[in-house]
């Protein structure tokens, strides 16, 4: 499948959400899963370009690549901004997403709705690159 490269810019996530959405598409993912990977990918593009890029007082581009293979959809987000693993807000999301909901706060959630909307997702640092990873399975009927 095809990579795009973006600025790291807010205005580069309608191009990101196509992306996933043509990638999902030619995968076979049903509307849900299609939904729920775009969402992720779009908090995590996101949190990129505004932490990682605008408040690092940085700029830098966002790469995205897919892969396709009989179980998944694979695809991979990468950036130059500071070193951030997302995984690290899931223990504080958690607290927060177990509270009576009338004492939570609004917001907060995205790297929960990252987790809890794809199949696996993985952060690793490669180089000077974050890289973040999201699978989602592949429909019976497609393999």
């Amino acid at each position: 499948m095809k990579s795009l490269s973006v600025p790291g810019v807010l205005d580069s996530l309608d191009l990101i959400a196509e992306y996933v959405m043509e990638a999902a598409a030619e995968a076979g993912l049903d509307k849900k899963a299609t939904y729920r990977l775009r969402l992720a990918v779009d908090e995590i593009a996101t949190n990129i370009v505004t932490y990682g890029y605008q408040e690092g007082d940085c700029q830098g581009d966002i790469d995205l690549q897919s892969e396709l293979d009989e179980k998944f959809l694979t695809i991979h987000l990468e950036d130059t901004a500071r070193e951030f693993n997302p995984a690290v807000k899931i223990p504080e999301e958690l607290e927060r997403v177990n509270q009576p909901i009338n004492e939570r706060i609004i917001g907060g959630l995205g790297i929960f709705l990252v987790l809890d909307g794809v199949d696996d997702f993985i952060y690793e640092r490669v180089g000077n690159k974050n890289r973040n990873t999201f699978k989602s399975k592949i429909p019976e009927s497609k393999l």
